[in-house]
């Protein structure tokens, strides 16, 4: 079992059932998926960029992505439907809990000038939502080998039911969230 899994079964789910008085243990809110997306903008011109960014989000996470096609043709993007456009991984269980421990703990320690993350990435629902500029902050990607930098995102999916809940449950997990 992964570190961060034990702590919030063992730190967490108490904490979080008496800060919220849940009757039940099942009530406790829990990480559910993460998915990370990189969009490729410029795969429309270079198929190679596509390839690079599917090498990058496969170290990082460890897990094939699956690419992504664009829905609807937008001309002034010289974008027509079926274009691949970018790629994303979902992220569940074991991986999910390994990825989110490294990222709290390694990766956005490394970024410059980091004061925390926002808390207003919520979506009203208990899901956060964060953007990555850089692929380089973890320590998985061989900095000689980055043909280009890219930025991803990454959402959060919990089964809190509001975003109260769900900033207590990251916060608790330890993002480090910037103070409102």
């Amino acid at each position: 079992m992964s570190r961060l899994k034990e702590k919030y079964l063992n730190e967490t789910v108490p904490i979080l059932q008496k800060e919220f008085q849940f009757k039940n243990i099942m009530q406790v809110p829990k990480l559910e998926k993460i998915t990370v997306n990189i969009g490729v903008g410029e795969a429309i011109q270079n198929a190679r960029a596509l390839d690079a960014a599917m090498d990058d989000l496969m170290t990082i996470t460890g897990q094939r992505p699956v690419v992504r096609r664009a829905k609807k043709s937008i001309a002034s993007f010289k974008l027509r439907e079926g274009m691949t456009i970018g790629c994303m991984v979902t992220l569940r269980q074991k991986r999910m809990y390994e990825f989110f421990d490294r990222l709290v703990n390694v990766a956005l320690p490394r970024v410059r000038d980091f004061r925390g993350v926002s808390p207003k990435g919520f979506d009203g629902r208990g899901n956060y939502s964060l953007g990555i500029l850089e692929q380089i902050i973890f320590p998985e990607i061989n900095y000689d080998k980055v043909d280009k930098l890219r930025g991803m995102s990454v959402t959060i999916v919990t089964s809190a039911r509001n975003d109260e809940e769900g900033y207590a449950l990251l916060q608790h997990l330890g993002m480090p969230f910037r103070k409102k």
